[in-house]
């Protein structure tokens, strides 16, 4: 199981939100890069990047703070938020992302998001409520089912889906395995759980359930997760 510690970027600081609103940001990182650097240091090779700033603007609102984290760690990158079109994605990948996160524009066109993907390192980022796929920073909530999203990308070229389940989201209250399992089982695709880790528990209940990764966000910002400990327990399952 591969852990991705995240950083969600607003206005150039590292913060968490709560279920999804950009009114509950609590700032955790006046430098984000440092936050990188440490997750590098407790043994990660991934970090999550979400550009909050971009995914209601529909364009690229963090680049400096991605480029800072580029420069200053080994890290790999995973980055989504406001990645429209192709430019946007060819523009990241040249920074050093490694792969990128397409979200709202699976839903409204999933075509261009399979096109991207025959081309280039691609995630598709299903975010849901109550079972149903949300849009647009999460303001808005569609009436197509996360698992129907996710089995129409089953063949599609992507590297993983990452499924959120947004009433858990920076909650910390124990991640939806069920939910998780369901997007996994449709899709046959690498699975990413996020929204709502709080302890080692959840790893382990991870682990049991097979499931392929998973973003930890405010578990490590609140000191509810040691990160080291989670990358040692991951160690002993491989």
């Amino acid at each position: 199981m591969t852990i991705l510690p995240a950083i969600d970027l607003k206005d150039g600081k590292a913060v968490r939100l709560s279920k999804g609103l950009m009114e509950s940001a609590k700032i955790y990182s006046n430098e984000p890069w440092q936050v990188a650097k440490r997750f590098e240091e407790l043994g990660s090779r991934w970090v999550h990047l979400v550009d909050l700033n971009g995914a209601f603007a529909g364009t690229p609102q963090n680049l400096e703070q991605i480029k800072q984290i580029r420069a200053n760690c080994n890290l790999k990158l995973e980055l989504g938020g406001g990645i429209r079109d192709e430019d946007t994605i060819k523009m990241y990948l040249d920074l050093g992302v490694d792969r990128l996160i397409l979200g709202s524009i699976a839903l409204k066109n999933p075509d261009f998001v399979k096109d991207m993907a025959s081309k280039y390192p691609i995630v598709v980022g299903i975010d849901a409520i109550d079972g149903m796929v949300a849009v647009e920073g999460w303001a808005e909530v569609s009436t197509i089912s996360a698992t129907d999203l996710a089995r129409d990308f089953a063949d599609a070229g992507v590297e993983a889906i990452i499924c959120t389940d947004v009433g858990r989201d920076g909650m910390m209250t124990g991640i939806n395995i069920e939910f998780t399992k369901s997007i996994q089982e449709v899709s046959s695709l690498e699975t990413i759980a996020s929204g709502g880790l709080r302890d080692i528990e959840d790893i382990k209940r991870l682990l049991e359930a097979n499931i392929d990764g998973t973003i930890v966000g405010k578990a490590f910002y609140e000191g509810t997760l040691d990160l080291q400990e989670a990358f040692e327990l991951v160690k002993k399952y491989e």
